[in-house]
C-alpha cells in the first residue's frame, strides 16, 4: 500500500500563490485592467449588481452585447472558493463583448462563511436566473457558455453536469451549451489534506463525493479543459483526470498551454490571437475555432 504524502506536499502542490513569485504583480495587473473594464466608454451600459438571489453576495454584473440574440459567456472567478470577487476578474469581459457576446460576471458567498455546496447552489441559481431573463437583456438563452478559472473551473464543470429540469420545470436539459474550465479542480479529496485550505473548506468524505466532477456521471458536454504547462504536477494530474473519467466525447478539448502558470494562463484568454481566446470564441459561436 502506498503511503499518503505529507501535509506539506499538498500545500506545495496546491498553494499557487506560494508557487508563483510574481503573483503580487499579476494581481495588481488584474485589478488595474478590471477597473479599466468598468471605466471604458462602452462600459457605461454595464448592468451592475443584478440580483439573482436574496443573499448579499448573490449578484452579477452583465456586460451586454451590442446586438440582440447574442451568445452569453458566464465567467466564474477563482480564489479557492474563499477569495476574490466578480470585479477582480472583470478584465475578461471586454474582448468577448468586442467579439459580439454578452458577458456575465458572477459573485457568490465565500468559505468559510459558507461551504462549497452552498456556492454550487448559488451558481446554479444564477444560471437559472440568466436563462429566465435572457431575452430582456438581449441574450439568446440557447447560447449560454460557462467558463471559469481554478475554483471557477470546478464550478463551471459542475454547472455543465447539472440536471437542470430538476432545478425548474421550465429549464432545458442543455441550459449550459458548453463549458470552459481553465486550470480546474475536478477531484476535491486532495484539498482535505492541504493545511492552508482545509480549515476554510471544511470538506468531509461525503461532500467530496458529491462535489467532485470526476466522480459524477459524464454529462452531455462539451467541456473544454485547459491548464498551464508550468502548473504543479497535481494540477496537471487533475486536468488529465477529467478527460479520463468523462471520456473524449464529453471532453473533446483537453490541452496544456506551454509556458503558462496557474495565473498568467488567463493572459491567453484575453489575447485575441491566442489559442485559448479563440477556443472560447468557438464555444460561443463568435467566429473562431472550437476544437
Amino acid at each position: 500500500m502506498s503511503r499518503r504524502p505529507p501535509a506539506a506536499w499538498y500545500d506545495a502542490q496546491y498553494d499557487n500563490r506560494a508557487r508563483i513569485a510574481e503573483h503580487p504583480a499579476i494581481l495588481r495587473r488584474w485589478a488595474e485592467t478590471s477597473a479599466a473594464a468598468y471605466s471604458a466608454p462602452a462600459a457605461l451600459a454595464v448592468r451592475r449588481d443584478l440580483r439573482y438571489g436574496d443573499g448579499p453576495a448573490e449578484t452579477l454584473d452583465l456586460f451586454p452585447a451590442a446586438g440582440r440574440d447574442a451568445p452569453l459567456l458566464v465567467w466564474i472567478h477563482g480564489g479557492y472558493w474563499r477569495a476574490l470577487g466578480k470585479r477582480d476578474q472583470a478584465f475578461v469581459a471586454p474582448p468577448f463583448v468586442a467579439a459580439g457576446a454578452a458577458v456575465a460576471l458572477l459573485d457568490y458567498a465565500l468559505c468559510p462563511a459558507v461551504r462549497i455546496e452552498d456556492i454550487v447552489r448559488q451558481t446554479v441559481q444564477a444560471l437559472a436566473w440568466l436563462h429566465r431573463h435572457a431575452r430582456e437583456h438581449g441574450i439568446d438563452p440557447r447560447r449560454i457558455v460557462v467558463a471559469g478559472h481554478s475554483a471557477g473551473g470546478h464550478l463551471a464543470t459542475m454547472l455543465l453536469a447539472c440536471q437542470w429540469p430538476r432545478v425548474g420545470d421550465d429549464l432545458p436539459r442543455d441550459l449550459v451549451g458548453a463549458a470552459l474550465s481553465i486550470s480546474g479542480v475536478y477531484e476535491l479529496e486532495p484539498l482535505r489534506r492541504a493545511p492552508f485550505l482545509a480549515p476554510d473548506l471544511r470538506l468531509d468524505a461525503a461532500a467530496v463525493a458529491r462535489l467532485s466532477p470526476a466522480r459524477l456521471p459524464p454529462p452531455r458536454g462539451p467541456l473544454a479543459a485547459v491548464v498551464g504547462g508550468r502548473e504543479s504536477e497535481e494540477f496537471l494530474r487533475q486536468h488529465a483526470l477529467i478527460r479520463r473519467r468523462w471520456g473524449d466525447a464529453v471532453v473533446p478539448v483537453c490541452e496544456v498551454l506551454p509556458g503558462r502558470n496557474h495565473m498568467d494562463v488567463l493572459d491567453d484568454l484575453i489575447e485575441p490571437s491566442a489559442r485559448l481566446h479563440r477556443l472560447a470564441r468557438g464555444l460561443l459561436g463568435c467566429g473562431a475555432e472550437n476544437g
